[in-house]
């Protein structure tokens, strides 16, 4: 989401906190992060994409519209017709018991919105995980769909990666984070999101943080490099001091793609001649809008940006929890299967919880959302 429409969706909720426990009580609560400390501003300062006081596009974002469809869009977020936005009955899921997977089988599964494990060549990968029962700095706002929060910390086994795209509360989680500190060996995440883990007791020697077009080796020929997206960053009302990206994950094993949250734009075409093409990608495809449309991608700019990575198979993710947007909740879904009609990689879409086998180019997957 835009800082415009991410601001309006708090309003409500951080003014009833303001006015219930004061504005100091509420911005030096733990779960807001390390924004506006010196920890952080420590970490960005030399960066050449830090720039004026703030983290730049490589192509500029227009802002939100302040138009009749912004307000419109507002308006059907908050109180959405039954069925629409937000569905009206718990989603189909499967739930997978992730701790007894054979290590030999390379796997991904879904958790909802773009929280997600891997499994690849026996190492664990959780992303961008949220397992609270809402995505904002308030509990009332951004509540999960009905049936999407069936995983918890406590079934999620030791992870030798931890990966955050970027510290959007739909992203980076202080409850699940810390509820899962002990079993985290490292975590890899864009230039200045790992001043939050310090500020939150995490040791800075398994906190890996780098800027664009950098890479992160670990052990045995692992390397996360970390990528451009369109987007922007903040957890309450500073705004983009900590970096957004995408990833790129090379093993010995396979090469695989997350875009992170982000408008369409000429980096993707740049990704997939940097690395040849992709073995599997996970793309962002939802709550995007026509007064936001340069930090989210359609679902057919979503198709368009997978064959520009040259993926050979595409999971959509950043839908099927959240509303963060006025598009049916379904919309994403739809219109990515659609646009991927004539396209040449395949596309993956398992139900939350349904285990994706990686090496398994014939597993078929139903359209549960309809």
């Amino acid at each position: 989401m835009t800082y415009t429409r991410r601001t309006f969706l708090k309003t409500a909720g951080i003014a009833a906190v303001l006015a219930a426990f004061g504005g100091i009580t509420f911005i030096n609560q733990a779960k807001v992060g390390a924004g506006g400390k010196d920890i952080l501003k420590q970490k960005v300062i030399n960066s050449p994409h830090y720039i004026n006081g703030e983290f730049k596009n490589f192509e500029p974002i227009v802002p939100t519209t302040m138009d009749k469809n912004f307000l419109s869009s507002m308006k059907d977020i908050v109180m959405p017709p039954k069925g629409t936005v937000f569905p009206d009955k718990p989603l189909p899921t499967v739930k997978t018991d992730l701790k007894t997977l054979p290590k030999n089988e390379d796997v991904y599964i879904w958790f909802g919105h773009s929280s997600f494990f891997m499994q690849i060549g026996g190492r664990t990968i959780l992303t961008d995980p949220v397992f609270s029962n809402y995505a904002s700095p308030v509990f009332f706002i951004n509540k999960t769909f009905p049936g999407t929060d069936i995983y918890k910390p406590k079934d999620i086994p030791d992870i030798d990666v931890l990966l955050i795209s970027h510290d959007h509360w739909d992203h980076l989680d202080y409850a699940t984070v810390m509820a899962l500190k002990d079993k985290i060996k490292n975590v890899v995440c864009p230039l200045g999101v790992g001043a939050h883990f310090e500020y939150w007791g995490f040791s800075p020697s398994i906190i890996h943080e780098g800027d664009w077009f950098s890479a992160i080796e670990l052990a045995d020929n692992w390397q996360f490099h970390i990528l451009p997206t369109r987007h922007f960053s903040g957890r309450l009302m500073e705004k983009n001091q900590t970096l957004w990206a995408a990833f790129a994950l090379i093993t010995p094993q396979k090469k695989i793609f997350y875009s992170g949250d982000g408008g369409y734009g000429k980096h993707f075409r740049q990704i997939g001649e940097m690395f040849g093409g992709f073995d599997f990608a996970i793309m962002e495809n939802g709550q995007y809008n026509i007064s936001w449309p340069q930090v989210h991608m359609m679902p057919e700019e979503m198709a368009r940006a997978a064959m520009e990575i040259k993926a050979r198979n595409v999971a959509p993710v950043h839908c099927g929890k959240f509303a963060l947007s006025p598009h049916y909740w379904t919309d994403p879904l739809n219109r990515i299967k659609t646009a991927s009609g004539d396209k040449n990689y395949r596309l993956l879409t398992p139900k939350i919880g349904e285990i994706v086998y990686l090496d398994n180019v014939n597993q078929k997957f139903v359209d549960w959302w309809m």
